[in-house]
């Protein structure tokens, strides 16, 4: 609509036929039609009627619509960092645990400065208290959650809020690696109280020796030889304190949970994957070599279905190396075809880089590391050709993990500024996620909430996103759908069972034990019958 305007003021304004024409050329796409014609033409059932009734009642009162979306089921969030959801009162009393101290000045976590010899700990030193202070100042345990969330934030003269909220992770860094088991009871716990069922959470296992090995071998433009020299070099000796250190996170996860327990906590019932996480704003041989870890330790655990690249897009290195990161990864994925792929791309607005910035970093995603899906996504208006990228993407199924609120207090885009009706009105299959919860102060249910109010979202528009979610997560196996997000006709083994039913045919049950996929799909839609009907 942007290009529209600047036409307009360069040329006789066109005719109000002309204008409709001109839309309709720019936004009718075969994905688009394709996507629309199932949704005017789809008959809801009469729950569906009912729920739809009970969503426009409850959208009258805030209260009441976060309620009612709170027990909606929401299926997967699959764009969730595992430190940035993590609230910040956890990290203050992990902190008191592990005996840190805070900087008074930074607001940041740090260590005690040693033991004496009759093996007590010294002082924090000037400036510094121990951290188990902030149970006896308020004060400073205001000051502390403040500082790692975005609670209470205003932008000031050189501090926005996306410094702010990207400073808050150097912030509370430094706890001991024994807490990762509770970090993640924490989120899945978080997430059984909302009625979702699966979560892939992203997190960076321990790299050092692997970033030591890549300072050592340093560059070369031969990816195959650097590949060659990195594991000649041991760097598969990370993957086994990988998958132990996530081993023994799971098993302190369980025992919290007191899972294969009569007393089990509903947080048992959340399947948790992981995501790989390669940070893209060191030196080059260093992310060459965390991709290649991340690759190997995915094709070895199970737990990790996939990978992905953090840290801040508009980063002076993530700038500058962004189409290398992309070859990197799309000459790497050729070595582990099975591995999925989820990256950030297009997280960046104007403003944040120059306007020449903006110009490819999701299609470099989409076309050159072959990503599946894309994370954010705020600038494909943005992008070189646009309307070709959208319908490319609804052609190919490349999903987008939609995190409004982050994209709000980050970016500055919120409202009619945000692309997410522009994804769905060219057919890209959209899903809700949190990103960080803990930090945004949120949980899923608040982007749900958001949504609605928003954008006049209806229980069918829901309803899809969610199926969207689990049909698009990294879970191995088929899908129940029959083709390709278009959740009208299940696969044929279960086509003759009730959808989401307890009991199903002998055929429909072998099918779904062989997909775990699918397994989670049928159980989604055991949990909207369950919704709906309660009602």
């Amino acid at each position: 609509m942007k290009n529209l305007k600047i036409n307009h003021s360069r040329s006789r304004p066109f005719s109000r036929p002309c204008r409709a024409l001109v839309l309709l050329s720019l936004f009718a796409s075969p994905a688009w039609t394709q996507t629309k014609a199932p949704h005017s033409s789809a008959v809801q059932t009469s729950s569906e009627q009912r729920t739809e009734l009970q969503l426009q009642a409850a959208r009258q009162n805030p209260l009441q619509l976060r309620h009612f979306l709170l027990g909606m089921p929401k299926g997967a969030d699959l764009h969730n960092h595992l430190s940035g959801a993590v609230y910040a009162e956890s990290w203050i009393r992990a902190a008191a645990e592990d005996h840190l101290c805070v900087d008074i000045a930074k607001l940041a976590f740090a260590k005690p400065q040693g033991s004496s010899s009759r093996g007590t700990e010294q002082p924090c030193g000037d400036g510094k208290v121990p951290a188990a202070d902030a149970y006896k100042d308020q004060h400073l345990f205001d000051a502390l959650v403040d500082a790692f969330s975005m609670r209470g934030f205003v932008p000031s003269p050189g501090v926005t809020g996306h410094d702010h909220f990207f400073d808050a992770f150097s912030k509370f860094g430094g706890t001991d690696h024994r807490h990762l088991g509770e970090w993640i009871d924490e989120v899945a716990t978080r997430a059984a109280a909302q009625n979702e069922q699966y979560l892939e959470l992203m997190h960076t296992p321990d790299f050092s020796h692997t970033a030591a090995i890549a300072r050592e071998i340093g560059w070369h433009d031969d990816f195959n030889q650097l590949r060659d020299e990195l594991l000649a070099h041991g760097l598969r000796d990370d993957v086994a304190l990988a998958k132990t250190g996530l081993d023994q996170a799971e098993a302190l996860r369980l025992k919290r949970e007191r899972c294969e327990q009569p007393d089990a906590a509903s947080a048992c019932h959340v399947e948790v994957r992981y995501l790989c996480q390669v940070l893209r704003g060191f030196p080059k041989e260093q992310v060459f070599a965390q991709t290649l870890l991340c690759f190997e330790t995915a094709s070895a655990d199970p737990q990790f279905v996939g990978i992905n690249l953090v840290m801040p897009e508009d980063g002076y290195t993530a700038m500058a190396d962004y189409a290398l990161h992309m070859r990197i990864v799309g000459f790497l994925h050729a070595f582990y075809p099975k591995i999925h792929l989820s990256l950030h791309a297009g997280e960046i607005a104007p403003g944040f880089v120059p306007y020449e910035g903006l110009c490819c970093h999701i299609r470099l995603a989409v076309e050159q590391a072959q990503a599946e899906r894309i994370g954010h996504g705020v600038d494909i208006m943005y992008e070189n050709h646009p309307h070709a990228l959208l319908k490319e993407m609804a052609v190919n199924h490349v999903m987008v993990e939609i995190s409004l609120t982050s994209n709000d207090v980050i970016l500055g885009v919120s409202g009619k500024d945000h692309p997410f009706l522009l994804y769905r009105m060219f057919g890209v299959p959209v899903a809700l996620s949190s990103d960080d919860e803990g930090v945004s102060r949120i949980d899923l249910t608040h982007e749900y909430v958001r949504a609605v109010q928003t954008y006049d979202l209806h229980y069918a528009d829901l309803k899809r996103m969610v199926r969207t979610s689990l049909e698009h997560s990294f879970l191995p196996g088929d899908s129940l759908w029959n083709a390709p997000d278009a959740f009208t006709r299940v696969v044929s083994a279960c086509s003759q069972d009730s959808l989401g039913a307890d009991k199903f045919s002998t055929r429909c049950a072998d099918f779904l034990k062989s997909s775990e996929k699918a397994s989670q799909q049928w159980e989604l839609e055991r949990r909207f019958r369950a919704f709906e009907s309660g009602l």
